[in-house]
């Protein structure tokens, strides 16, 4: 290498030093008098043609903006760039002037500091607007936002399903909001990777810029998508950092209202694009520090990203340059909107309505930039806009959406998909448009298959809102204003070991309670078709079944012709971690399972499951068909949200979470007389609200803890038959880290409540 510097540049008695590279080989040259840096690539046209466009770049930069960036060196014989032979492989040279300064990644960051990184790019990119070079503009590649699908195929070298869930939640936001507006952006070339270890900093203020390899002909915007990414993906707040490098920058070069809009998405891409070449170039040469060096930062604030709301992350960005906000319509006005054409019966939650614009995993944002934890909704079962299930639904409707009198390969694949999660005896599905539906349908099998019509329903049971479920839920039909218990119509208490008369739940309390309603049984005038309960009764309270109760149950029942419906439709899916159904964990296998809420993920779906045998007596009667039930579009869903359980490995995630989520509102119950149970199994908790030791419920306390959760942007319900029992039911991808979110803010509040008890 010295013979090489010496006869090519004239350098004598030099020091020579590699130092890292992401995929060329660097050399820091040290004489005499100067520094320099000492360039090689491996020689191929386009490496060629870059080098030569980058070098004039810099040399164009030299004529009005010196000793910011680094020099080319003109070797011996007057050229900027030779291709020379090093170890016997021809190989691309040059020689640029070493920049002295600490990198931005080693100093300490400040206001004034971010402010002067604002006004050198704008300073630059003024001067790079006037350039040219076809090589540049001709160049498509990973690194530069723009092409963000380039990097689609890294995504699965990503290790971890969740993971790379998220880059695909970030590549469909793109996809939806960045490349319609792209063609209307500015554009120009731009250094394009003004990262924390190519910016230098002299006397707390940005001097100068290297590595101009990442050159690209791309919106002006990513310049600062770019830079503020690497600025600020180790803050606790990066939106206010933004705000002070995007102040400075357009104080120089105006940035436009269009740029800013889609700014919190380029930001995205441009961590996601170092996250997916990270794990390339980790799975090609696990050794090569330098390509992972920003890999952990830049995951971090992935996540932080996904909890910024992104009209928040708008409006903030539209005040660092001056601009007022979209003003949205307050919620006042969207109620009275909304009670024009839906009548009022149609409730709301929570005492401050939420006017909801968009959502992410366990995230949903309001329409005035506030991110909300939902702990409550357990219909996206997989996590909102999961991009899995998202491109699933769009894929298929763009190919072929029917009914069932068509043949086609999605409707045998799913189904074959589902039931392989049931017994083998339960081998027949009939898909449908909602838990409802499969509710309904589920009588009407049991009624073709028995003769009988005499149905045996739990105390707060819910099994739908058309006639037949209101009907069979006493939730409904015991309701002040609901149409009173049918004839027809059996119901049996709740087996309840925490406000029942049996309380040992060792297998002893459910014999008790299923003595009784055996006796029930036993003294009907007519034999009952069916008995239909939850394993954990949602709108009771997420009271789960005593022990052993379904057992001694589903035995007498089927003794006198009757079937067993275990209606899953809350609690399948995995949500109680130990196991896949409910029914499971009392070691029974129905006749009849009905599913819906959560099984597409939010698309409207049901199901009802049941065996050959019940399926004969239905196919003697009229033909059954359901529109929507069963469609392709919906089958594809179905079938990616069982895939996401399974990668995402979601169903242990909802026993492991949810063990440690319940032993946080098992540790305040015990500093807190007002909490009287905590019960549910995985991600299907209830707490129960009582008057200090008492068992008297407290529907105050547990409404005044929903709201000012709700004001703390934590979503969780109420329910029961006194509205005293917070129940939280969150999508599985749920984290201990949102479960200490959510029990920090119910101590809080808990701990006024009694603080004000005790003034007064």
């Amino acid at each position: 290498m010295n013979k090489l510097l010496q006869k090519q540049f004239g350098f004598h008695e030099v020091e020579i030093k590699k130092l890292n590279g992401y995929d060329n080989s660097n050399y820091l040259v040290k004489t005499e008098r100067e520094k320099y840096i000492f360039k090689t690539y491996l020689k191929n046209e386009e490496s060629l043609a870059l080098v030569e466009a980058e070098n004039k770049t810099l040399l164009y930069l030299q004529n009005s903006i010196n000793d910011k960036f680094p020099k080319p060196i003109q070797f011996t014989d007057g050229s900027f760039v030779k291709c020379i032979e090093i170890d016997g492989k021809e190989t691309i040279c040059r020689m640029l002037t070493f920049l002295e300064g600490q990198f931005l990644g080693d100093v300490t960051h400040s206001k004034t500091l971010f402010q002067s990184l604002g006004i050198f790019l704008a300073q630059m990119d003024i001067k790079l607007q006037s350039f040219n070079n076809y090589t540049i503009k001709a160049r498509q590649w990973e690194w530069d936002i723009q092409y963000l699908y380039l990097n689609k195929k890294y995504i699965n070298d990503i290790n971890g399903a969740k993971n790379r869930s998220i880059i695909s939640y970030f590549f469909q936001q793109f996809e939806e909001n960045v490349i319609p507006v792209l063609p209307y952006l500015r554009k120009a070339i731009i250094h394009n990777d003004a990262n924390e270890w190519n910016v230098l900093v002299n006397n707390r203020e940005v001097s100068g810029i290297i590595d101009f390899g990442d050159l690209a002909y791309s919106p002006l915007i990513n310049e600062l998508a770019i830079a503020i990414t690497y600025a600020c993906y180790d803050k606790e707040n990066p939106l206010e950092w933004a705000s002070t490098i995007l102040e400075s920058y357009h104080q120089v070069l105006a940035i436009e209202e269009n740029e800013i809009a889609v700014l919190y998405y380029l930001i995205a891409a441009r961590l996601c694009i170092s996250v997916c070449n990270s794990a390339h170039s980790k799975k090609k040469n696990a050794d090569n520090e330098y390509a992972l060096i920003s890999e952990k930062p830049a995951w971090k604030m992935l996540y932080r990203w996904l909890s910024i709301n992104p009209i928040a992350a708008e409006s903030i960005f539209y005040s660092a340059i001056g601009l007022p906000a979209v003003n949205p319509k307050s919620t006042d006005n969207m109620i009275k909107e909304r009670h024009k054409v839906i009548s009022p019966i149609f409730s709301l939650s929570y005492s401050r309505p939420i006017y909801m614009k968009k959502s992410a995993f366990q995230y949903m944002y309001d329409a005035y930039g506030n991110t909300f934890l939902d702990a409550y909704n357990n219909i996206p079962h997989v996590g909102h806009s999961h991009p899995k299930v998202v491109a699933a639904g769009q894929n298929q409707m763009a190919k072929l959406n029917t009914n069932t009198r068509y043949l086609y390969d999605l409707l045998p694949e799913y189904a074959e998909k589902l039931l392989s999660k049931f017994p083998d005896s339960l081998n027949k599905v009939y898909f449908v448009n909602s838990g409802s539906a499969a509710s309904d349908l589920a009588i009407r099998l049991v009624q073709a298959h028995t003769g009988y019509k005499k149905l045996m329903v739990m105390e707060h049971g819910y099994h739908g809102h058309t006639q037949i479920g209101t009907d069979i839920s006493d939730y409904k039909f015991s309701n002040k204003a609901g149409q009173g218990q049918k004839d027809y119509i059996i119901k049996t208490p709740i087996p309840d070991t925490y406000r029942g008369k049996y309380t040992t739940n060792d297998g002893s309390a459910g014999k008790m309670y299923a003595r009784e309603a055996i006796e029930q049984i036993k003294i009907s005038d007519s034999p009952i078709a069916a008995f239909i309960s939850e394993p954990i009764l949602g709108c009771a309270g997420q009271v789960p079944l005593a022990k052993g109760y379904l057992k001694e149950i589903y035995l007498e029942i089927r003794k006198q012709g009757g079937v067993c419906i275990s209606d899953e439709i809350q609690t399948g899916f995995g949500r109680l971690g130990d196991f896949f159904w409910g029914f499971e964990a009392q070691e029974v296998v129905p006749d009849i399972v009905i599913v819906g809420k959560p099984m597409a993920n939010g698309h409207p779906m049901g199901a009802v499951i049941t065996t050959t045998e019940i399926a004969e007596s239905f196919s003697k009667g009229i033909e059954f068909f359901s529109s929507f039930g069963g469609n392709p579009v919906s089958c594809a869903i179905g079938l990616s949200v069982l895939e996401v359980i399974e990668e995402e490995n979601l169903q242990e995630n909802s026993k492991v979470v949810g063990e440690f989520y319940k032993s946080l509102f098992i540790d305040l119950q015990k500093e807190f007389p007002c909490i009287g149970d905590v019960r549910g199994s995985g991600l299907f908790i209830g707490v129960e609200m009582v008057k200090d030791n008492s068992l008297n419920a407290n529907t105050h306390l547990a409404n005044l803890i929903k709201n000012e959760l709700r004001n703390q942007n934590i979503l969780i319900s109420t329910d029961g038959p006194f509205e005293s029992i917070l129940k939280t039911k969150p999508a599985l991808c749920f984290t201990k880290e949102n479960a200490q979110q959510v029990t920090y803010h119910m101590y809080e509040v808990l701990k006024t409540y009694y603080n004000k008890k005790k003034r007064h």
